[in-house]
């Protein structure tokens, strides 16, 4: 097999193995609703910001619609309002450290999409610090 093949095989294979990745999916809306309630409430543009963020996403934009991607999202908030949730949707992230280095800056990305929107707050801070720690990113690197 020539090397061409073998490129174009491996790459079929890659983008299979993201068609419907849940995983991806579970850790992107945990990490964003972690911010979203970061400072108490659930602000629209936030929600909005965080659907955008994953609906750009190649991996998320090609396995899920959005209103799959809202419900999601909107049980990870729901799951946020607890510290009980906030550590289970943490989890969801911590599922995702053993994955490439590029997606796991993708979910956190997403996240500091979300915390950007009307500036990084000091609760956001923190929640961003949290999500790094657990997708094992650098924070301060990517923020920059």
């Amino acid at each position: 097999m020539s090397i061409f093949q073998d490129a174009i095989l491996r790459f079929g294979r890659t983008i299979m193995s993201y068609a419907g990745d849940a995983v991806f999916l579970q850790g992107a809306v945990s990490a964003a609703a972690n911010v979203i309630i970061a400072d108490g409430d659930v602000d629209e543009e936030e929600v909005e910001a965080a659907i955008a963020g994953m609906r750009a996403n190649p991996i998320l934009e090609k396995s899920y619609d959005t209103l799959r991607i809202e419900q999601e999202l909107y049980e990870a908030i729901a799951r946020a309002k607890t510290r009980a949730g906030r550590i289970e949707n943490l989890r969801f992230c911590e599922a995702l450290a053993e994955r490439p280095l590029s997606q796991r800056q993708d979910v956190f990305l997403i996240a500091a999409d979300v915390a950007d929107f009307g500036g990084i707050s000091e609760v956001e801070h923190k929640a961003l610090d949290e999500i790094a720690l657990s997708l094992k990113v650098e924070k301060s690197a990517l923020l920059r």
